[in-house]
């Protein structure tokens, strides 16, 4: 469940789809015979300006001038994947500074009056009341204004708030906004605590995963549920390069190290490639040390939010009246 963060999506926005395709699929643009102007190899009535960069793609009465426009609008792909593919693969267009530029101050959203909306939303990805209440009283969530997002907020230990992880409410095609506020800190991460002391940690990769995972289990309260702000994993079948796939995650050392009394890590990523690499890397890093609970969701290619909602949707088909024939 890979999210961006601001200064990734602003750096993306920066390249232009000509500068794009002339540097990465020239092999896809073709001279009109207009002055100036190129169409795509494989969709020709696709039409870019080479100075000005803008296009149009008028079987779709659709255009831009952004390179993240146009991977999202033409080749399909997911906003996340296409601000990610503009920073890793084209990092000269990423701005640089020969002075390092001042860190931004970590500031929370301003907060809504109520929190109904989010309640509406996070309902309806099958979270129950009592755990959205839960972390309502613990002020780990909230919601924000303007936009009525979904903030999920980490604090460090002197309960101060350190990070926070926002999540909108209104989805297209499944997909909807995140992104982690700017200043945050992802060793302070989001995380879930018990009613009472334990010994016990579950990790996920998501803050709406814990909900989720902790909805699943009848709201119990009996273990810290952390969010570990994203994973690292290589692309399936891909030689591993970077020790960084390898890194322990932050969040999780951070918590550690400040709970002494934790014997037990219950790790629950994802059930895809990336959620089984972190869970085999943690249990490689940790086992020995703690107690290790593998508990990933049993479906494959799923997380706890996909149970959550598919539950919800069940409980909501078996509850409905049959029809009269």
């Amino acid at each position: 469940m890979p999210w961006v963060t601001e200064e990734e999506i602003q750096a993306a926005k920066n390249m232009t789809a000509y500068e794009y395709l002339r540097t990465h699929q020239a092999q896809r643009l073709q001279k009109t015979r207009t002055r100036n102007e190129w169409q795509l190899t494989d969709h020709d009535s696709f039409k870019i300006n080479e100075l000005s960069s803008k296009w149009h793609w008028k079987s779709r009465d659709i255009g831009g001038v952004s390179a993240l426009r146009f991977l999202i609008e033409v080749d399909g792909m997911k906003f996340t994947d296409a601000v990610k593919l503009l920073c890793e693969e084209s990092p000269s267009f990423i701005p640089t500074q020969s002075v390092e530029r001042e860190k931004l101050p970590f500031k929370l959203p301003e907060r809504y009056c109520n929190c109904r909306r989010i309640r509406a939303y996070l309902n309806h990805r099958g979270i129950s009341d009592e755990v959205i209440t839960y972390c309502i009283s613990h002020e780990i969530l909230y919601e924000s204004v303007p936009y009525h997002n979904a903030v999920f907020v980490g604090k460090d230990e002197s309960r101060k708030a350190r990070y926070a992880f926002l999540r909108g409410i209104y989805e297209k095609n499944g997909n909807g906004f995140k992104m982690e506020q700017t200043g945050s800190e992802k060793k302070y991460s989001f995380c879930i605590p018990p009613e009472r002391e334990t010994k016990r940690v579950a990790v996920y990769e998501a803050c709406i995963d814990a909900l989720a995972h902790m909805t699943l289990e009848e709201g119990n309260r009996d273990k810290y549920r952390l969010s570990l702000g994203g994973i690292a994993a290589p692309k399936e079948n891909a030689q591993i390069q970077s020790e960084r796939f390898k890194k322990p995650p932050d969040a999780l050392e951070e918590f550690l190290k400040n709970h002494p009394e934790i014997k037990e890590i219950e790790i629950c990523t994802d059930n895809d490639f990336a959620g089984r690499w972190a869970k085999e890397q943690m249990k490689k890093h940790y086992e020995g040390t703690y107690q290790i609970i593998c508990n990933l969701p049993e479906k494959e290619g799923a997380d706890y939010a996909d149970l959550a909602k598919e539950k919800k949707q069940a409980n909501k088909c078996r509850d409905r009246p049959l029809e009269r024939r």
